[in-house]
């Protein structure tokens, strides 16, 4: 019987998804296999909504962003994309949407994201939009940032911060990495001239997290979307104040592109990078989301993975030896 149970279970897990161990009761363990999302969906931000589900948002497809629906953070179901036709935000001709960031303000949702086209870096713009619900439709959108206008080359990939009722505003690729500060329902920079650089120019695709009194400016580094010759990681560093100075173990700052390597790609996976906010499951364990790579079916695009975020001595450890996880014990959610 046992052996069977363990047969089963094994079977589970090649399949994808969910499975469980071959142990029963209280003792038993669920575990899930990356990636995912099975299909293109980069530069992932995940939230949980007001009724419990976890909402997950992507650079867009089908001219539009899409958003994902789970009950248990491994299974994601689509459920279309975030603006209705004919009302998806254009201010940069012929440009894209990239890198959404999905937060919870003031009673709404407000969904921020970056604007460009490749190569123009200058006319890249940064913008929001509103809506009651996780799955839109979003509207009422307006344009906050064009570098051009603020002398920030390539702004692109928003983050929004929140600390005792103040948002705050990150955002920068490969020119620095920027901060301001938000109105306090989050839709409107309060001055467009009080920026401050907080990191250097080896960077893109960053989040902060406040973690036991330091903050986190995770980030990736390398070329992200060059299919099986994709270099790019994600990696951290680490301040007692939100402006910093960021820096890695050594005391090394992050303005001068010093940091700590979290995950980095193998034969499995290449590019794993651009990850989520973090978030935390129903046992207080916290998790993070990311594109890559899946050399098996490299073709799809970059998939979306699921890291646990392990906190040791006061540093975030991800993956498997520093690497995207295979099959792990899947986050618990009631």
């Amino acid at each position: 019987m046992k052996r069977l149970l363990i047969a089963i279970s094994l079977f589970s897990t090649l399949a994808g998804g969910v499975a469980c161990s071959g142990v029963s009761g209280a003792d038993e363990i669920k575990t899930y296999t990356n990636p995912v999302i099975d299909r293109d969906a980069p530069d992932p931000t995940v939230i949980r909504g007001k009724d419990g589900a976890f909402y997950a948002y992507a650079t867009w497809r089908d001219r539009n962003v899409p958003v994902y629906k789970s009950t248990d953070m491994i299974n994601w179901e689509y459920v279309g994309g975030a603006f209705e036709k004919g009302q998806v935000p254009m201010y940069v001709k012929g440009g894209a949407i990239w890198a959404p960031d999905i937060n919870y303000i003031e009673g709404k949702y407000v969904l921020y994201f970056s604007m460009s086209t490749w190569g123009g870096e200058w006319e890249a713009c940064i913008g929001r939009a509103v809506s009651d619900s996780p799955t839109g439709p979003f509207r009422n959108d307006k344009m906050l940032i064009r570098s051009r206008e603020i002398g920030v080359q390539n702004s692109i990939d928003p983050v929004v911060f929140q600390e005792d009722g103040r948002k705050f505003l990150a955002w920068g690729s490969f020119s620095g990495i920027y901060l301001t500060e938000l109105t306090e329902d989050g839709l409107d920079i309060i001055d467009k001239r009080d920026i401050m650089r907080i990191a250097g120019s080896a960077y893109e695709g960053t989040y902060i997290h406040k973690h036991k009194g330091y903050y986190y400016l995770f980030a990736s580094v390398g070329s992200c979307c060059a299919g099986e010759k994709s270099t790019y990681q994600t990696v951290v560093s680490r301040s007692k104040s939100l402006y910093g100075p960021y820096v890695d173990k050594q005391g090394r700052k992050m303005l001068d592109n010093h940091h700590e390597v979290l995950l980095s790609g193998n034969d499995k996976v290449k590019g794993p990078g651009h990850d989520s906010q973090i978030i935390t499951d129903d046992k207080g364990q916290d998790w993070m989301y990311y594109h890559g790579y899946d050399m098996s079916s490299i073709k799809a695009g970059r998939k979306m993975f699921l890291e646990q975020v392990r906190w040791v001595d006061g540093w975030p450890v991800l993956g498997e030896d520093g690497h995207p996880s295979v099959t792990a014990p899947a986050p618990y959610v009631k």
